[in-house]
């Protein structure tokens, strides 16, 4: 009988302080977490506070806003129509002119810069490491120093004043994209074009349907790149564009103007400017990361 009380109580003694140790496991776990990523948190707080701060100032009232008070005592969601509808719904057409622009200038620039890209990494050709270094020399070259004669020579077309002297350069390609374009083809192996080749391919046809569709992670990266350059674009709209052609980067500025006491509607319009490229950047985070990652440095 005393073995068998010992036997049916060792269990009880030997499962009682399971749940405190398995609790501490998790606090350990959590601290060393903590711990290991206190850099990231502490820089994923900086970069968050501002956005939950005009989140927060975007929803308080016209009054409270004034106050310096950090939490809405009243939610007001009309402030982001109030933003959008102002103005006779300026800021709509400042989105549009924004897409526009964004969406035209990242297509003729990937139509422009795949086909320069592709030549550098894959021909070989005499001069062709002096074209690349022309190339890479033009991104020293700053815009403000261009910006007098080329302002000169769109006037003569008569195209100031639109947005066609900010979308029409990117016929002509992109330094910085056409580098990273070509570093990363130079990782891909020759042999699948040769056998596409073998097969029957022409050399526009392996570079379209062989070559390309495994650059795709490059091509993304670009593309994102030229698109969030002309959605925060200010200098070249400023310069070239008119009221009735401002993208939101240079409309912003007059909104604040236009409302300078009334925060919590400039708030609303700043978030409703940047929300389009955080949600596109997330859309498509995985990609991106990849292609810049993936992007070697051979050649």
């Amino acid at each position: 009988m005393t073995g068998t009380t010992t036997l049916a109580a060792r269990p009880s003694a030997v499962g009682a302080p399971r749940r405190p140790a398995a609790a501490g496991g998790r606090g350990r776990r959590f601290l060393y977490w903590t711990a290991t990523h206190a850099i990231a948190i502490a820089l994923a707080i900086m970069f968050l506070a501002p956005l939950v701060f005009m989140f927060l100032t975007a929803v308080m009232s016209a009054n409270q806003t004034l106050t310096g008070a950090l939490w809405p005592s009243s939610w007001h969601w009309e402030n982001f129509g109030r933003a959008l509808t102002t103005d006779h719904g300026v800021m709509v057409r400042w989105l549009v002119n924004t897409l526009i622009y964004a969406v035209l200038a990242t297509v003729f620039m990937l139509l422009s810069s795949i086909p320069v890209a592709y030549a550098l990494a894959r021909f070989r050709f005499r001069g062709r490491k002096t074209a690349f270094v022309l190339v890479i020399t033009t991104m020293m070259l700053p815009p403000q120093v261009t910006i007098v004669p080329m302002y000169i020579v769109w006037a003569r077309f008569h195209l100031t004043g639109t947005l066609w002297p900010l979308i029409i350069p990117m016929l002509f390609g992109d330094a910085f994209s056409i580098f990273l374009l070509r570093q990363f083809l130079m990782t891909i192996p020759r042999e699948y074009a040769d056998a596409a080749r073998v097969d029957g391919c022409g050399e526009i046809a392996a570079m379209l349907r062989v070559v390309l569709p495994m650059a795709r992670p490059a091509i993304a990266a670009v593309a994102l790149f030229q698109f969030f350059y002309a959605w925060n674009d200010y200098f070249g709209p400023l310069i070239y564009t008119k009221p009735e052609t401002w993208t939101l980067a240079v409309g912003l500025s007059t909104f604040r103007a236009a409302h300078h006491v009334e925060w919590n509607l400039t708030m609303a319009a700043t978030l409703l400017t940047v929300l389009p490229v955080i949600i596109v950047f997330f859309l498509a985070q995985r990609v991106f990361i990849q292609g810049v990652t993936l992007t070697g440095v051979k050649g």
